[in-house]
């Protein structure tokens, strides 16, 4: 009798599983996605009024009681009249003093006698000073690798301020989306997902032993689209894809700014890459070699990642090959929390062929993509992800650029570097993103030194 009522209860859901993840396979949508995404917006501003009431009533009883204790109650007035931060938004506004860019070696002068008078004139330093208390408050960098800040709460226990226990309402509304993102939703994104790895190791081996290299890169193809439409799937994605008149379609270089690791497999939903990397471990060395089978990936060892000139090398062959998928490659070399766009390294945009910029912007409300390296470990990463309310984002195409004559590479760099951030509604910073895991370069810390000393020092009369 049990295995019966089993047996009727698991068809019915295993049909509709089978049949989500075929319509994902083939990158349909039935309208669900886009359903459950509207449901939560309507949910999330139903908690923000209620939370808006409850600091309203709060602040009333703390003007009335004012010897009240009630930390909650004081918690939520708090949370009420405290910053809320906004893409991009600052806590203070900064004059362009000590960016890099308006740092250019001054040109020499003449060595002046010891007999020349030197005068100093301390409002001049006023500026430096303003800027160190600035940074102090709140620097540019450091804030980058940080959670963005929501304008209100989206029900997740890791934005959580207390106000889930408010009023029995919201308290209820939490509970219930917290049943159903770890009872039902992340068993179901787990088994998606191990659907997607098992489907890429299937898959490219048989097309790997494929004789003929016109079927073998067709299928291949193919093969990697259906792979990262079921592992983005299993994250409950909703990507919105503009402009794909600019779809890169030949050999050359997809540069796009970097927020997560999902940033591949939401670029690989529309369009074939070849991927370029470090090679790893774990979940993501299996995926890697799975790949490796049938497409023209490049992967490289620790020790020879660091050989620019190997790297360059080995770009070179690839993007003279014009049957070769364009190289996915995110020049900020490490994740940025979804507000900027940090320094471009140079190294693709020096190989020469075309670049295809493409901006991606995440809706933070459903899940905070952003991937804090410093802090979570890859597993730990992609549990949170798992236990989010979705992924959603926007990706445009931009225009294929080139490097014009004369162009240095950097410049260059900086220059797709700015597309995307307009884009994409980003800062653009000229920081290096790698400054979360070292000191500043020497030269700068020069710059700025020769910089505040020509501020100090007048030009002798």
């Amino acid at each position: 009798m049990i295995s019966a009522l089993l047996d009727i209860f698991w068809i019915p859901i295993g049909g509709f599983l089978s049949f989500l993840i075929f319509i994902s396979a083939i990158n349909k949508s039935i309208g669900v996605r886009r359903a459950y995404v509207n449901l939560l917006l309507r949910i999330f501003e139903y908690g923000r009024v209620s939370i808006e009431t409850a600091s309203k009533e709060n602040q009333h009883f703390s003007v009335h009681n004012p010897k009240t204790d009630d930390k909650q109650g004081v918690q939520l007035v708090n949370d009420a009249n405290s910053k809320e931060g906004t893409n991009g938004a600052t806590l203070i506004t900064r004059d362009a003093v000590l960016l890099p860019q308006a740092q250019e070696p001054a040109p020499e002068k003449p060595v002046s006698s010891k007999n020349d008078e030197i005068n100093f004139d301390f409002e001049k330093c006023l500026d430096y000073v303003k800027s160190g208390v600035e940074a102090i408050i709140e620097d540019d960098v450091t804030s980058r690798f940080e959670a963005e800040e929501l304008k209100s709460w989206n029900m997740l226990t890791r934005t959580n301020r207390h106000y889930e226990f408010i009023s029995w309402k919201i308290t209820s509304i939490w509970v219930f989306g917290f049943f159903i993102r770890y009872v039902i939703l992340m068993p179901l994104r787990v088994l998606v997902c191990f659907v997607g790895v098992l489907f890429a190791v299937l898959s490219n081996s048989i097309v790997a032993c494929l004789p003929f290299r016109f079927l073998r890169l067709s299928l291949a193809s193919l093969s990697f689209k259906i792979t990262f439409r079921l592992i983005s799937s299993s994250m409950s994605s909703f990507i919105k894809f503009h402009n794909k008149q600019y779809k890169p379609t030949i050999s050359g270089f997809c540069v796009a700014n970097h927020t997560s690791p999902l940033d591949v497999a939401i670029l690989s939903t529309d369009c074939t890459y070849s991927l370029i990397g470090q090679r790893h471990g774990g979940f993501l060395g299996v995926l890697q070699r799975a790949l490796a089978r049938a497409s023209p990936h490049i992967w490289f060892e620790r020790g020879e990642a660091k050989d620019r000139h190997l790297v360059a090398e080995r770009l070179k062959q690839h993007v003279s090959d014009p049957n070769n998928p364009p190289i996915l490659i995110f020049p900020e070399g490490t994740c940025i929390n979804n507000t900027s766009v940090m320094q471009f390294k140079k190294g693709s945009f020096e190989v020469g062929g075309v670049i295809y910029p493409v901006a991606i912007k995440y809706d933070p409300r459903f899940g905070d993509a952003f991937w804090n390296s410093a802090k979570y470990s890859m597993m730990q990463y992609l549990y949170m992800m798992m236990t989010s309310w979705a992924i959603v984002c926007d990706v445009w195409y931009l225009p294929p650029m080139y490097r014009q004559d004369g162009e240095s590479a950097i410049v260059f760099a900086n220059r797709v570097k700015s597309v995307i951030a307009k884009q994409g509604g980003l800062i653009d910073l000229v920081w290096d993103g790698q400054l979360k895991r070292m000191k500043p370069k020497k030269e700068w810390r020069e710059i700025q030194q020769v910089e505040f000393a020509n501020k100090l020092k007048s030009d002798s009369t």
